[in-house]
């Protein structure tokens, strides 16, 4: 009776630390053509090339690199990446961003000893690695803020028409009713500060704690995907109120629905309130001031809170419920302080979830369930892929009880696993390939019952699922 080892390619331990292959078995692509079809994706949407991508590892210290940081000041390393960066169509992000940075200097006040200083000071944080690593992902936030603060200076001939019963009127069709106003008419001092916690508080410092959690907890690379997310959707916000400017609720209880014109105050509504409270000027001033005083369309503060929402509750989904009660809690805020209709925390919300999902699938690395801080990640995968109910809701976790539990049964075959490079590193024989050729790389089970109990070679994990793996 033949054993089921026999069927698979096995490799024996020589003389050495070579391995040499066992001839072939002719049932070999029978049991390869099995394993595809037990493949849940439809072939439709499988890649047609394999998703697979490692750099060479020689060792374990270079597999520890993916959670190192630069170091270097020399920019020729940093020349020599761009030279050898293969570049796609996404790319084109940087040259966008150089065009906002640029029209923003357009039209601040006449500086221009100034201006290019600020410019030769980028060029050098950016050619540095020790420093690019920080502001070329961030980059995108900077330049939303020079872009925010500089639109006070667009010329009002240059400025479109400002809409002032636009909202109102969705408002009504979709609601029946306006929801600010409501919210909005019976105010008590209690409620005023629990409005002004997210709104005037949480909105500020929320942006700055996601990131240092993720850059902790989430696997290495979260952080820069986030910060790019978070800095081109309020781009794409700011650039929206600038185009179609809306008067917001406050606006409407002080003017009606009288014609709105550049030049007039904005207001700090209910944050007004918070002022007199407290007797101190935090917002008064720099309301009344606003760079945008009608972008009331979409909502930032709800964009933003959706967005770190969403990064949050896929890298530490245990604490879901929470991620989810803050952005009703900053939802409601916005309405009761009178600063946004509800019709704008709809559309804050969509641009906020277009942005979070196109990160996702094309570079947000993915939690690993045994992994509790980004110290312990010795390579990170790239791309979307259905999640396990423990993954996805994160029932009991270990470690620091960020929600991400320990795959069983057959989710140890998936590719790449941290113990398959693991053994690879120390040298072990995978697959027919020795840490004599790291190029040739195939991840296993690294569980002892998954030898021949004969001639004691690892037997070839089956592919259910195509990844993509960055080793560094």
């Amino acid at each position: 009776m033949q054993e089921f080892p026999s069927v698979l390619p096995v490799t024996a331990p020589t003389a050495g630390s070579n391995a040499k292959q066992l001839s072939p078995n002719p049932l070999l692509p029978l049991y390869n053509l099995a394993a595809q079809l037990k493949s849940p994706i439809p072939s439709k949407f499988r890649s047609k090339k394999p998703n697979l991508r490692l750099q060479k590892v020689k060792s374990k210290g270079e597999i520890e690199n993916v959670t190192k940081l630069q170091t270097s000041f020399d920019v020729r390393a940093s020349l020599k990446a761009l030279r050898t960066r293969k570049w796609t169509i996404w790319d084109l992000q940087h040259p966008l961003t150089l065009a906002y940075i640029i029209f923003s200097f357009c039209i601040l006040p006449s500086a221009p000893f100034l201006k290019f200083g600020a410019l030769l000071f980028l060029g050098g944080l950016l050619s540095m690695p020790v420093t690019r690593q920080f502001f070329l992902p961030s980059l995108p936030i900077w330049t939303y803020l020079l872009y925010f603060f500089s639109s006070r200076f667009i010329a009002p001939e240059y400025r479109p028409h400002i809409w002032v019963k636009v909202l109102p009127a969705l408002e009504n069709v979709m609601y029946g009713a306006n929801l600010s106003n409501i919210l909005s008419s019976h105010t008590y001092a209690v409620l005023d500060i629990l409005a002004w916690i997210p709104y005037g508080l949480g909105h500020f410092a929320l942006p700055l704690i996601t990131s240092v959690m993720l850059f902790l907890f989430a696997a290495p690379g979260t952080t820069p995907v986030f910060a790019r997310a978070f800095g081109y959707m309020n781009i794409l916000g700011v650039t929206i109120q600038l185009i179609f400017p809306c008067t917001p609720p406050w606006y409407e209880k002080l003017h009606g629905l009288e014609p709105a014109h550049y030049g007039m105050e904005g207001s700090p509504a209910g944050l007004r309130r918070i002022d007199e409270l407290f007797g101190i000027d935090m917002y008064t001033t720099s309301f009344t001031t606003a760079p945008v005083p009608f972008g009331a369309f979409p909502s930032l503060h709800a964009g933003d809170a959706v967005l770190e929402a969403l990064f949050l509750s896929y890298c530490f989904p245990r604490f879901r419920p929470f991620f989810i009660g803050y952005v009703i809690w900053i939802a409601w805020s916005t309405m009761y302080l009178n600063h946004h209709y509800a019709i704008d925390l709809v559309g804050g919300g969509i641009i906020a979830a277009v942005c979070y999902y196109v990160s996702r699938v094309n570079w947000l690395p993915r939690p690993q369930v045994d992994k509790s801080t980004r110290w312990e990640y010795e390579y990170v995968e790239i791309g979307d892929r259905t999640r396990t109910v423990d993954e996805e809701y994160g029932h009991a976790a270990g470690g620091y009880g960020l929600g991400l539990l320990h795959r069983r049964g057959s989710d140890e075959w998936t590719l790449g696993s941290s113990s398959s490079f693991d053994s690879m590193s120390r040298g072990d024989t995978l697959c027919g390939s020795s840490s004599s050729s790291p190029g040739i790389l195939s991840p296993t089970t690294p569980d002892d019952d998954q030898h021949d109990l004969w001639t004691k070679a690892r037997m070839s994990p089956r592919a259910d699922e195509s990844t993509e793996v960055y080793v560094r």
